[in-house]
């Protein structure tokens, strides 16, 4: 059911399937995973003087639970429910915060987090810095950093895996669709509902949701729905996702200052939605209203 649509050498060269399979995968709402290969003593924990059975290869595999198709070409892809980790020891330090890693389908890497204890810390962006790599870490690169003395700082960064393979498993329904307007451009909302008869999941891809960051590139992010309510006198379907990082659009996806938030989206068929923004800087909620074009899917 998972089979793999782009592999990538350790230079980031293609070496199996191609960038437009991943692509079309991701635009049919496909579910991704990304395995990749690492030395311990090179990437955890470089030059280790402990139990020396530590060392050697680790297999890594990352559910990213959403999905970025930027312009119909490129690939991005956030994980929304992991903390920093220290395998095999346990988590990563301890102070409790989200982890958002960011992989694009070209090997580039970022990672955004947001600091969850009471933490004294600046509430407003802080600088921008640029750091060599590390000199105990070969396969690094460069890494820029910003907001590090704040509740949401990040880093955009390339660690050269051993190999990169992007699997997708690609076994969702299209069966509605509607413009901003709520006009429906595929199927019909009574497909929602006897997909949630027939106990299915749902998955939604909202179109240019992050189009508030005055960019112009088009983009389509992918979730799966929470919980969702098909109200039978109106016809209409509502639900909410699952939690979303916004990021500015662009090719590679990166992150920046003050160009990341974390949200919860409340959409319904007719294209009213609800955006509940938490702000990394604050860690305060804000809603807006807005209108979204959207994509409906059902497993």
């Amino acid at each position: 059911m998972w089979h793999c649509a782009l592999e990538l050498s350790p230079d980031r060269r293609v070496t199996a399937g191609s960038d437009v399979a991943l692509c079309a995968a991701i635009e049919c709402g496909a579910d991704l995973r990304i395995y990749t290969e690492f030395l311990f003593e090179e990437h955890i924990e470089p030059n280790w003087k402990g139990d020396p059975n530590q060392n050697g290869l680790i297999r890594e595999v990352i559910d990213f639970r959403q999905t970025m198709l930027i312009d119909r070409k490129h690939t991005a892809a956030v994980t929304t429910q992991r903390q920093p980790l220290h395998p095999p020891f346990g988590f990563n330090g301890t102070q409790p915060k989200m982890s958002f890693f960011l992989y694009n389908m070209d090997g580039q890497q970022a990672c955004a987090n947001m600091v969850l204890d009471d933490s004294q810390l600046a509430t407003v962006p802080g600088a921008i810095e640029t750091y060599p790599p590390p000199a105990d870490m070969l396969k690094m690169s460069a890494m820029q950093v910003f907001d590090g003395d704040t509740y949401g700082p990040g880093r955009n960064f390339i660690y050269d895996m051993e190999v990169y393979r992007f699997f997708v498993r690609d076994d969702w329904e299209l069966i509605y669709a509607h413009d901003v307007d709520g006009t429906p451009t595929t199927g019909n909302v009574e497909a929602i509902e006897n997909a949630q008869l027939a106990g299915r999941e749902i998955k939604v891809g909202i179109r240019n949701l992050n189009a508030d960051w005055n960019t112009n590139i088009d983009h389509e992010v992918f979730s799966q729905v929470g919980s969702g309510f098909y109200h039978c006198g109106p016809r209409v379907y509502a639900c909410s996702t699952h939690p979303i990082v916004r990021v500015k659009p662009g090719i590679p996806v990166v992150y920046d200052s003050q160009g990341w938030d974390l949200c919860w989206v409340f959409l319904r068929s007719d294209g009213q939605s609800v955006v509940r923004r938490l702000d990394p800087m604050t860690r305060r909620f804000r809603d807006f209203d807005t209108r979204l074009a959207c994509r409906w899917f059902a497993r």
